[in-house]
């Protein structure tokens, strides 16, 4: 479904990420790990073609993604929820989530409350209003209201309490297990991604240094000196 081909990709002639290449089926659940500055989120902007020092190919449903076509790019069924509070913040928390849904009919606001009912107890206040790690939800719940066929999310626990990172993990098991949708998360958070995954990618200066099953991982001790 998700093809990295060869990828090298950095910033201002700074390599950050060095000849990648892996595959995720369709309804994997993946997790990608790494130090900061290991190239993660580097890694999500080149699926949707956010970089433009890039060289090799990235594909998904066997279509090549463009650089610097990001909005072309995301109407393939791809969702992505970047790293910080990605709404706009002048509207209200139903509003965003109908923008996101406008040109999908089938997605249901209602839905999205019944995943995550803060969202329904918040739904009139400005989405600005928030915090952070409601903004974060909220970006989720919008990334949803598109109908994606695979979700990329760069550090969604960000901001949130521990019992609203389990929810938000959970609800990502639950999306990935009742409709099929392909998950590629990067986390921190190495312990809860670890129980909604099978797989797991390692990161580290650019390059990967673990690609398997996530319970190899987590049962494993010797693997965590690859952080």
């Amino acid at each position: 479904m998700l093809r990295y081909s060869n990828i090298s990709a950095g910033y201002g002639g700074v390599p950050v990420l060095r000849d990648i290449s892996f595959e995720v089926a369709a309804g994997e659940a993946v997790a990608i790990f790494g130090h900061n500055g290991a190239g993660k989120t580097t890694l999500m902007r080149c699926a949707v073609g956010d970089i433009s020092e890039v060289s090799g190919t990235v594909s998904y449903r066997d279509h090549q993604i463009v650089p610097g076509q990001v909005y072309l790019n995301v109407r393939q069924g791809i969702g992505f929820v970047p790293q910080g509070h990605n709404v706009f913040r002048e509207l209200t928390v139903r509003q965003n989530l109908s923008i996101s849904g406008l040109n999908h009919p089938e997605a249901k606001i209602e839905d999205i409350y019944k995943m995550f009912p803060i969202l329904q107890e918040r739904g009139p206040q400005l989405a600005g209003s928030l915090s952070g790690g409601q903004q974060q939800i909220l970006a989720l719940g919008m990334a949803l209201m598109t109908k994606p066929s695979i979700l990329l999310l760069d550090e969604p626990s960000t901001g949130l309490a521990p019992v609203i990172v389990r929810d938000v993990m959970n609800s990502l098991a639950t999306i990935n297990r009742e409709s099929g949708t392909t998950v590629v998360v990067v986390e921190q958070n190495i312990p809860a991604t670890l129980k909604v995954v099978s797989r797991a990618i390692v990161l580290k200066s650019g390059r990967v240094v673990f690609d398997g099953p996530s319970r190899d991982l987590e049962n494993k001790d010797e693997l965590w000196g690859l952080f």
